[in-house]
């Protein structure tokens, strides 16, 4: 029987998970705003002012780019989940057409991946992984040289 270390795969698999969570977001939030003119058009027809649509393209980027980083994952992973589950309950409820409930179930679904992530964090292959190891590290040589002080 072979043994497998699941430690050894737990941060390449959740640098993995980070950046296929954090793609659709960077993909979705430069295609928005490199189309913001017909996109501001698209969403004003169903009543979405064009600051909103800004909001959202702010959002996409920057916790998008949190996500694939391992920088602030917590919180921008919490805040996209809240996107999501927001996006699903107010767009996609139409469940007698197919593409909707598809949509709605995809968003349900990433707002689950996205909480998880903000539970578990973002592993040791992270920027916030590196900070907390230089924070660490600050400390303890503050504590060394008080105590030969």
């Amino acid at each position: 029987m072979v043994r497998t270390d699941v430690a050894a795969f737990q941060n390449p698999v959740l640098l993995a998970a980070r950046l296929l969570l954090a793609w659709i977001f960077l993909h979705e939030g430069v295609f928005l705003l490199a189309n913001f003119g017909t996109a501001s058009s698209a969403v004003g027809k169903i009543g979405v002012p064009a600051f909103v649509l800004g909001a959202t393209i702010v959002l996409q980027l920057l916790a998008g780019a949190a996500i694939a980083l391992g920088w602030w994952t917590r919180a921008g992973a919490g805040a996209l989940g809240l996107f999501c589950l927001a996006t699903a309950m107010l767009f996609h409820t139409n469940f007698s057409v197919r593409n909707e409930l598809l949509h709605f179930e995809k968003d349900l679904a990433m707002a689950g991946g996205m909480f998880v992530l903000m539970l578990g964090g973002a592993g040791a292959w992270s920027v916030d992984a590196v900070l907390a190891r230089r924070a660490s590290a600050a400390v303890e040589r503050q504590d060394k040289a008080i105590a030969e002080a």
